[in-house]
């Protein structure tokens, strides 16, 4: 039997040829992830509030963040009157991420089940507090006394009316008849107090509001405490479970509370998307919500209460599948 074996040359070359492929494949393994799905591309809108609020400017700082970890995917802001209103954009498919209180989303699944079936969550953000803002020299000194008056109650689709109307009815009021009921948002309602065609608004956002900022410095204002409406505001049922009695503290408008903290009504901000989002991109989405927290923080102070371990609680959601991969990921 005659064994073939490579010359010299062939062996060297067979050996040149083995070299080249493992330095291929080495490079290979340098430039490509690290297993998983591949990084989210495409478009995406979170749909926020009104051009002053909370919610806008969260939306701003959060769409820088995930412009960097987040380098393919085109993320688009769109303004809108508030919480039932983008939910109605979600549901609508105008948006794939929006931001509402969860008295809201309950609203939203009693109107309408059908569609609120599709909600997701991907994680519990900051509280939101309810202010009655009112020209110092007021005589209101609860939601009762505004028998009468002109109140601006957020605009038609935000959480601010919503939650007016419930602290109305707690405070024994009509909101169609009791009340001049002036249905503009934050964008309007500090100048209409300062014209004196206010008597009187309640506002609904993080702590501060730039805008309620904006106007104590402009003019003499009283925040109006509503901790006096808790418990008839709970005897509400359902419609209310979401309310909780909350203290807004001192430091939150110092020119406004004169050192003094104010009993007041809070309810939680949800991020909030469908079960039609790609589980890869929500999950980028909610790390970089949990981890910008920080740096948000320093402008929007309600986001430093963004928290991993608070998150996870999005009552009356479920969370989306994607956010739920990251929390568990996130586990120690």
């Amino acid at each position: 039997m005659v064994s073939v074996l490579p010359r010299s040359g062939g062996r060297r070359a067979l050996l040149a040829a083995a070299a080249a492929l493992a330095a291929l494949g080495l490079l290979l393994w340098w430039l490509l992830p690290l297993g998983g799905p591949p990084a989210p591309s495409g478009q995406v809108t979170l749909s926020t509030g009104v051009r002053s609020g909370v919610y806008a400017r969260y939306g701003e700082l959060l769409k820088q963040d995930l412009g960097r970890d987040l380098p393919q995917v085109d993320v688009r802001l769109m303004n809108s009157a508030g919480s039932l209103d983008n939910l109605n954009q979600l549901a609508k498919g105008h948006a794939q991420f929006t931001i509402a209180t969860a008295d809201a989303v309950a609203e939203q699944q009693r109107r309408d089940p059908r569609a609120a079936a599709r909600l997701r969550a991907c994680a519990r953000l900051y509280d939101d507090y309810i202010a009655l803002v009112v020209p110092a020299g007021s005589p209101v000194g609860s939601a009762r006394d505004l028998e009468g008056l002109r109140v601006g109650v957020g605009g038609d689709g935000s959480g601010v009316q919503l939650v007016t109307r419930h602290l109305l009815k707690a405070a024994g009021l009509d909101f169609d008849h009791d009340i001049e009921a002036v249905r503009v948002g934050i964008d309007r309602m500090p100048k209409l107090l300062e014209e004196k065609e206010l008597d009187a608004f309640f506002w609904s956002g993080g702590l501060p509001t730039s805008a309620v900022q904006q106007v104590a410095r402009r003019m003499p204002v009283r925040l109006v405490q509503l901790g006096d409406l808790v418990p008839a505001l709970h005897r509400q049922g359902e419609a209310s479970r979401h309310y909780r009695a909350a203290v807004m503290p001192a430091d939150a408008y110092p020119q406004v509370q004169n050192g003094q903290a104010i009993r007041t009504v809070a309810v939680a901000n949800l991020l909030v998307t469908t079960d039609r989002e790609d589980p890869v991109m929500v999950e980028a989405i909610t790390r970089t919500v949990i981890r910008s927290r920080d740096r948000i923080g320093t402008e929007v102070h309600a986001a430093q209460k963004v928290d991993l371990r608070t998150a996870v609680f999005t009552d009356p959601l479920p969370l989306h599948e994607g956010a739920r991969r990251y929390y568990v990921s996130e586990k120690p």
